[in-house]
């Protein structure tokens, strides 16, 4: 028996997807920009430097998107942590990841209208919506207007201790890219999750 909820509109599968084109763009690019080699260039170091400040300028407008978005519907409340248990909640979840999910049992906070993450996911959420992304996108900015970075911050280069930020918030939601893709796979079927982009529907198996 197959529950299916209508959990993802149209809207939030499109910026969903350019949001993650934005993304890939910019990891490949970046690693092309940070790996260079006139040699044996991984791509044109110009071309890269123009679709990395393209897919940036791009990602910027997706994100004020997103906080407008959220602050004028409800869809706010997904990313708000009930702080009272919440690391019991992280451990049960974790739990789950670990053995239960392999021992074929239930999740322990199933996904619903009220509720679309679990604890994982919405810390992981909140971490590289209101954090890496942000953090990724001001310095985004100021390397690419590098004469309004102070000459030096914490007792080191400006611009240096900016790119670290910058390539550092990357790293983070790289990984959280990588993880993210592994996660959808692990459902009944890997494709299953997959549906859901597509159609808009979860569907929770009993």
């Amino acid at each position: 028996m197959s529950n299916r909820i209508y959990l993802y509109p149209l809207v939030i599968r499109i910026w969903h997807f350019l949001n993650a084109l934005a993304i890939v763009l910019l990891i490949f690019t970046g690693l092309s920009i940070q790996y260079s080699n006139p040699e044996y260039p991984f791509m044109r170091f110009d071309l890269a430097i123009i679709i990395h400040n393209y897919a940036g300028v791009f990602l910027v407008v997706n994100y004020l998107l997103f906080l407008g978005a959220n602050i004028a519907t409800g869809n706010r409340k997904h990313y708000k942590i009930i702080v009272k248990g919440f690391i019991s909640r992280l451990f049960v979840q974790a739990r789950f990841y670990s053995f239960g999910i392999f021992k074929g049992e239930k999740p322990p906070f199933p996904i619903s209208q009220q509720n679309k993450f679990n604890p994982l996911q919405q810390l992981s959420y909140v971490a590289i919506m209101f954090v890496f992304l942000p953090l990724m996108i001001i310095t985004g900015i100021a390397l690419l207007y590098p004469e309004l970075i102070p000459a030096k911050i914490f007792g080191i280069g400006g611009v240096l201790f900016t790119d670290l930020i910058h390539i550092v918030s990357g790293f983070f939601i790289s990984i959280f890219l990588l993880i993210h893709l592994y996660f959808v796979t692990i459902g009944k079927t890997p494709l299953k999750n997959f549906k859901s982009i597509i159609n808009g529907y979860h569907e929770e198996n009993h």
